[in-house]
C-alpha cells in the first residue's frame, strides 16, 4: 500500500506535468490572479492532494486530498458571503506495531467570510466563522469532534503580486476538548506571461494542546502553477514542495502538493 501512494503522487505529478505543457488555450493573467484570491466572487472547485513524508512512529506515507468547493454568495450592494468546505480524504499509515493503513474521510470544515465588495485602501478582506463537523470515519484520521472558531484573509494586488493571508482558530466544544488550533496560511504569488505564476502558500499550524516543545509545524518551500483553458473549461493547476523546518514527533517530514482548481467565472 505505501508502494501504491507513492505511485500515485508520482502519476499525479506527472499529469500535472504533461497537463502544463499540452493545455491548448491560455487563460491569461487575470484568469490566474482571479483563481489566487481566496475572496473571488467566482465560483471554483479546486482539488488538493497532499503527500506527506515521514509520518508517524515508523515515517510512512500519508495522503490528505482536500476537495474544497468555494462558492460566493452576493448579499447586497456592498457585501458577499464566500463560502469555503474542505472535505479531507485520508489514507494514513499505520500508527502501531501490528496496526494497518487507514483510509477515509476525516472531519468537514466549511468556513464562511462576509467580505465587502468594494475594496478597502486596497485591501481585500474578509471574516467569519469557521466550523468542524464530526465526519471522520476512523479515530486514526481525525477525532470525531464538534468545533468552531472564527476566521479572517486579507490580501492585495499590485501589478504582478498576489499577497495575502489567511488565518483561524479553532476549538472543539465537546466534553473531550481536544481541538485548540491556529491556522495560518500567507500565500505569495508572482505572475508570470500566459497564465504561468511562482507560489508559496506553507500551511503553517499551533496545537495548543500540545507542549511548546511540540506545538508548531512550520512548512517552507514553494512552486509553480498555470491558469489556462482546456476548450471551454477554465483550469489553475499548481505543483509545491515544501519542507518541515520545524514539525511535532510524527509529524511529517516534507510534503508534495498538487492541486487542480477548476474555475467558473462568471
Amino acid at each position: 500500500m505505501h508502494s501504491r501512494v507513492l505511485i500515485s503522487a508520482v502519476a499525479a505529478c506527472s499529469l500535472a506535468a504533461t497537463s502544463f505543457a499540452r493545455a491548448g488555450e491560455a487563460g491569461g493573467e487575470d484568469l490566474a490572479r482571479a483563481a489566487q484570491n481566496p475572496l473571488s466572487t467566482m465560483i471554483s472547485l479546486p482539488i488538493q492532494n497532499n503527500l506527506n513524508f515521514g509520518v508517524g512512529p515508523y515515517s510512512g506515507a500519508q495522503n490528505v486530498m482536500n476537495v474544497q468547493p468555494v462558492i460566493p454568495i452576493s448579499l447586497n450592494d456592498d457585501w458577499n458571503l464566500i463560502t469555503r468546505w474542505i472535505a479531507p480524504i485520508i489514507s494514513q499509515p499505520a500508527l502501531s506495531i501490528g496496526g494497518e493503513r487507514e483510509f477515509g474521510l476525516g472531519n468537514v470544515n466549511p468556513s464562511f467570510f462576509f467580505s465587502p465588495k468594494q475594496p478597502t485602501a486596497g485591501i481585500i478582506w474578509g471574516v467569519g466563522p469557521t466550523f468542524q463537523l464530526p465526519t471522520s470515519t476512523d479515530r486514526a484520521l481525525g477525532r470525531a469532534a464538534w468545533g468552531a472558531g472564527a476566521g479572517a484573509v486579507a490580501l492585495t494586488i499590485s501589478g504582478p503580486w498576489v499577497i495575502g493571508a489567511l488565518v483561524n482558530h479553532m476549538w472543539s466544544f465537546d466534553d473531550s476538548h481536544t481541538v485548540n488550533q491556529t491556522t495560518i496560511q500567507p500565500f505569495v504569488n508572482y505572475n508570470l506571461h500566459d497564465g504561468w505564476y511562482l507560489t508559496t502558500s506553507p500551511v503553517i499550524t499551533a496545537n495548543w494542546q500540545a507542549k511548546s516543545s511540540e506545538r508548531w509545524t512550520l512548512p517552507v518551500g514553494g512552486g509553480f502553477g498555470r491558469a489556462f483553458k482546456i476548450g471551454e473549461q477554465a483550469v489553475n493547476m499548481q505543483l509545491a514542495a515544501y519542507y518541515n523546518a520545524v514539525t511535532p514527533t510524527g509529524g511529517s517530514s516534507w510534503q508534495i502538493r498538487t492541486q487542480v482548481q477548476f474555475l467558473f467565472p462568471k
